[in-house]
């Protein structure tokens, strides 16, 4: 599946090495400060259907879900088993270097949403992950894609380290177009701070009804 206008370039990283050893020691840490933290879970509030089956895909010790909404099922994917083991909020989870198998162990619209937090960066074949996101989600569902201008710069694919907000933004919305099961994406500005807290920004898109629906184009 080709990645439209991008070449195998853009997704050089400036360190090739396997991401598990990468991510062998676990870090639990956040990757967003506070108040973005805070913005995050209030946007996942709003827009997660209560009582849905939602899968976190590239998960930590950290899922930014709100406290006060109770959800059927909550399924981590991410690198490392020990921060995945601290997330309080994962019914379930799964050790995998997508990078290496972008192939996800779910069957076909498992899931009711999809978060992607703070780590679309790092993907070096997104086309064909947000492709399989879309297998896995019910038709309708939606897939939420957050980012700010933290990083691992040595892991970030060379396209991101380039980019600004707006940019990685268009970048995130070509993933989902690319990938052929979604609807148009949409970008949300959720920085709560400007200047003075990290930005925030979150691009999502519904997951196709029909996959014989007319192709969405990205808007400005």
């Amino acid at each position: 599946m080709a990645d439209d206008g991008l070449s195998p370039d853009h997704f050089a990283r400036v360190d090739e090495s396997a991401d598990t050893a990468f991510y062998a020691l676990p870090r639990m840490v956040a990757h967003i400060d506070d108040a973005a933290r805070a913005a995050l879970t209030g946007y996942f509030a709003a827009h997660l259907p209560a009582g849905g089956r939602i899968f976190d895909m590239m998960s930590s010790c950290i899922s930014h879900l709100p406290e006060t909404v109770g959800y059927g099922l909550v399924v981590g994917l991410g690198l490392n088993a020990a921060e995945l083991a601290a997330n309080p909020r994962l019914d379930g989870a799964l050790v995998q270097d997508v990078n290496a198998l972008a192939r996800l162990p779910f069957r076909d619209a498992a899931f009711d949403a999809c978060i992607l937090s703070v780590s679309v960066q790092y993907l070096t074949s997104p086309v064909e992950v947000f492709a399989e996101i879309g297998r896995a989600l019910a038709p309708g569902a939606r897939c939420h894609v957050s980012f700010s201008n933290r990083m691992f710069p040595t892991k970030a694919i060379a396209a991101w380290r380039a980019a600004g907000d707006r940019d990685h933004a268009r970048l995130v919305g070509h993933y989902f177009v690319q990938a052929g099961l979604f609807e148009a994406p949409h970008l949300e500005d959720l920085s709560p701070a400007p200047g003075r807290a990290d930005p925030l920004f979150v691009v999502s898109a519904q997951r196709r009804l029909s996959p014989h629906s007319s192709q969405p184009r990205i808007t400005p």
